[in-house]
């Protein structure tokens, strides 16, 4: 199942620690003009080669983030046909997460 978590509940997530991976599907390019601290790049475009090195753990708490939300919902819809079950799309991505005034790296 895929749900969705707006940016203040990330934000909370990642302000208490909270183990989960955290993944970010945009491009290097996207990447390398800011992005959310405690993100690991796997972009949409390797995503289907790569993603197994990164994300070690079906059960464990996936959130996927991308721009505005379509790449990472495609990602986690990708995931969810690879057996992945705790699955969590941003809302409105990076660029909701800069709208809502959180800092970027």
């Amino acid at each position: 199942m895929i749900k969705e978590m707006d940016v203040q509940e990330l934000k909370a997530k990642l302000d208490s620690d909270e183990k989960f991976y955290f993944i970010d599907c945009r491009e290097l390019e996207e990447w390398q003009e800011g992005h959310i601290e405690g993100a690991a790049l796997l972009p949409l475009s390797e995503f289907q080669q790569r993603y197994e090195a990164v994300l070690t753990e079906k059960d464990a708490k996936i959130v996927v983030q991308c721009r505005s939300g379509k790449r990472s919902m495609n990602a986690c819809m990708f995931l969810l046909s690879q057996g992945y079950s705790d699955l969590n799309n941003v809302e409105g991505g990076i660029l909701a997460w800069t709208q809502a005034g959180f800092p970027v790296i």
